[in-house]
């Protein structure tokens, strides 16, 4: 397990303790105990991942927290305006781009492109990464229990037209980018959906980091507020984790709820980037 990945594990122990035990604030050794390190050694680790420390990140995991967002109650598009216009903090619409496939490349299956994909280290573990030149088309965080062969055959699927080859190297640097805030380069996603499909990944780029809404908000913000079951549907078919933030939807009553890529995994990525961004807002 590589580096960065066997950081996460470490972390991910402590968040589903976290998780399950926040009520009873738990102290730091009891934290450090779920990641088989000495106080030190946690505080400084959780620390350096997070930006903050872990009781400080517990904060950002309690269900107050999460329906004290909810209760702001603005609009998507009052959201981003309000957080794009103050600090330093980047809007999540301004960093990526997302296209729809062509009619021709839906028609063709893909026929004559080259889709390169590799597996890469990030925060929140190993991820399975797509693209198409620079277009990224695939994002799926690993889930130890599902091969890659079996992602790789599910690209195929949904690209039998197209070259499907390996090359870690040539998305080495596309790779880079992602995890990265402040990004100046513009990422550029394409992806294969429905009208339906597009509205609702296009609504969710619109949140900024460190914000989250509900299923129902998204419904509204695209014109069909009863449709928030369809919503919920379209988002567990997200294709690109992390760019296009599904894990920034929660359920209207405060709770996370589930996630693609797993529970814990969502509850470290809320909690990380509500943490940046009060980092960035203090200055």
């Amino acid at each position: 397990m590589n580096k960065m990945s066997e950081t996460y594990q470490q972390i991910a122990r402590a968040i589903d303790y976290l998780n399950h035990n926040f009520r009873q604030q738990p102290k730091l050794a009891e934290v450090a105990e779920q990641a088989y390190l000495s106080e030190y050694h946690f505080q400084r680790l959780f620390t350096d991942w997070a930006g903050v420390s872990p009781k400080k990140f517990l904060q950002y995991l309690t269900l107050d927290y999460a329906k004290g967002q909810l209760r702001k109650g603005l609009t998507l598009a009052e959201t981003a305006d309000a957080s794009g216009l103050s600090g330093t903090s980047r809007l999540h619409d301004l960093f990526v781009t997302l296209e729809g496939v062509t009619p021709g490349q839906f028609k063709l299956a893909g026929e004559g492109l080259l889709l390169r994909y590799g597996i890469f280290d990030g925060p929140f573990g190993l991820y399975f990464l797509a693209a198409l030149d620079e277009k990224i088309c695939k994002l799926w965080f690993l889930d130890e229990s599902e091969p890659v062969e079996n992602l790789v055959q599910r690209l195929k699927a949904e690209w039998p037209g197209a070259k499907i080859q390996p090359d870690q190297i040539a998305l080495e640097t596309l790779a880079r980018r992602i995890f990265v805030s402040g990004n100046s380069e513009q990422l550029r996603l394409l992806v294969k959906g429905s009208f339906f499909q597009l509205k609702v990944w296009e609504a969710l780029l619109r949140i900024p980091e460190g914000r989250i809404t509900s299923y129902d908000q998204i419904a509204t913000a695209i014109g069909m507020p009863n449709a928030s079951r369809a919503v919920g549907t379209a988002i567990g078919n997200n294709p690109i984790g992390y760019l296009i933030p599904c894990h920034r939807v929660i359920k209207k009553t405060g709770l996370f709820g589930n996630y693609r890529w797993g529970a814990v995994r969502k509850t470290a990525l809320l909690g990380w980037e509500a943490a940046q961004t009060a980092k960035t807002e203090a200055y």
